[in-house]
């Protein structure tokens, strides 16, 4: 009954109840996300030892990867599990729901095994020096460890929205992320572990998080399914997947790259520049992540809407989408903006390192505004299946556009060049995304 009314809701109900239902859970999701990124950097700089900042900032964009890894399976299950739920294909969801789930199982132990082999190289490649290596690799050989759960916990946290429970695709996030709160002042303050206590709580929050998910589906509180028995790639499930979820986490994937590659490029002008850098990447995601939640949350609505062919509603709550993601995003940045020295004082002391957060977070804000949008057009792409429109904006944001972008304006600007590339790639990109959609709404239409 609670899963064919979450359905209704989808067909039926008003357009702003539709989008509202399924974005806000999604936005709470992620503003726990967003806590969650911002507890291990805040609580390590309540020691006030900026190096363990700068060792937090060169390690996080690794440890992005396996939440990449989990958006293969989870925006491309998403995506095919909705539209498929809209052309009442719910044995071949559940098929799609259960090759999801053992795949970031089997991923996620190969690439933490990768990961903790390659340790030492891959410390050398972010930039790690002297004085930010032993803290660098503390981090990450601990986190490492809940590789498959990390898998996990972002998958689902999506592909659970696709039957329109948006409500139990948030709790897990907030379970394992509130958990993870609640333990880094413990553990990093109170136990003095400092970086590793962190590393610590990230582990259990994970590793709870999934476990919601887990036992979510062994309930039976779902109509899809994690049992192996139902495990399959064929019927073009795999493919189907993979061609929205690879272009989807190439975005997440590349901007762990570039992150990479900035920290390099930033090393020269020494550690507290890395760590005020790290910070400044805090602040704007506090806009970012937000506008992300309502582009997630509104997906599996318009992929729903592309299976059943309900193509006005399709373009209502796009309409309203937008204009929200509008609005959310001019506030959230007006906001970081104006107040952006009181949060930055919550994350470093050291006057360099301020005074650099600062600066680079004023640059990165200009564009802050259009995040909503970026996003929605995003989603609504891979609601539509959109496989191409969604590899070439994936590859422009953080790839094709930015980093040339980042080589070209350190040339011409020197430090600061390195943050404006970032604006600059968001403009375009979001010019580019904008001119795909329409496109391929006309495609897809007729």
């Amino acid at each position: 009954m609670n899963q064919q009314k979450s359905m209704e809701v989808f067909h039926k109900a008003p357009v702003s109840h539709a989008v509202l239902k399924n974005a806000l859970p999604a936005i709470a999701a992620m503003l726990m996300v967003l806590v969650y990124n911002l507890a291990d950097t805040f609580f390590i700089g309540q020691t006030h030892d900026a190096l363990q900042v700068a060792a937090v900032s060169l390690a996080t964009p690794v440890f992005l990867v396996f939440m990449a890894l989990g958006t293969i399976w989870g925006i491309g299950g998403t995506s095919v599990i909705s539209r498929a739920l809209g052309e009442g294909k719910e044995d071949y969801a559940r098929k799609v729901c259960s090759f999801c789930m053992w795949s970031c199982v089997l991923v996620g132990i190969v690439i933490a095994a990768l990961f903790l082999i390659f340790m030492n190289p891959i410390l050398s490649l972010i930039g790690a020096s002297p004085d930010t290596w032993n803290f660098a690799k503390t981090y990450l050989t601990i986190v490492t460890c809940s590789g498959p759960f990390v898998l996990i916990s972002n998958c689902y946290s999506n592909v659970i929205r696709a039957e329109g429970n948006s409500g139990n695709a948030m709790m897990g996030q907030l379970l394992g992320n509130l958990l993870n709160v609640i333990l880094d002042p413990i553990m990093i303050l109170g136990f003095g572990w400092n970086i590793a206590g962190a590393a610590i709580a990230t582990v259990i929050g994970n590793v709870v998080g999934a476990g919601y998910y887990i036992g979510y589906f062994l309930r039976g509180k779902s109509s899809l399914s994690v049992s192996l028995k139902d495990f399959t790639v064929k019927d073009k499930i795999c493919r189907n997947v993979l061609a929205i979820g690879i272009p989807a986490a190439l975005g997440s994937i590349l901007m762990s790259v570039s992150q990479v590659i900035i920290n390099s490029q930033m090393a020269e002008y020494g550690d507290m520049a890395i760590a005020g850098m790290g910070v400044a990447m805090k602040v704007v995601i506090i806009t970012g992540m937000i506008c992300m939640g309502l582009g997630q949350g509104i997906q599996p609505l318009l992929g729903y809407c592309v299976g059943a062919r309900l193509w006005d509603r399709f373009k209502a709550v796009l309409k309203f989408s937008v204009l929200s993601a509008l609005l959310l995003g001019i506030i959230l940045t007006l906001l970081c903006y104006l107040f952006v020295e009181q949060i930055v004082s919550g994350f470093l002391s050291d006057t360099a390192a301020f005074h650099h957060a600062v600066q680079f977070s004023r640059i990165l804000l200009t564009t802050g505004f259009l995040f909503g949008l970026f996003y929605v057009l995003v989603n609504a792409l891979q609601a539509m299946g959109a496989a191409t429109a969604s590899l070439i904006i994936s590859l422009s944001r953080q790839g094709i556009i930015f980093i040339p972008a980042l080589f070209i304006l350190k040339a011409v600007l020197g430090m600061t060049g390195l943050i404006w590339a970032q604006p600059v790639a968001d403009t375009l990109s979001t010019v580019l995304a904008a001119v795909l959609f329409i496109k391929t709404f006309k495609g897809v239409r007729q």
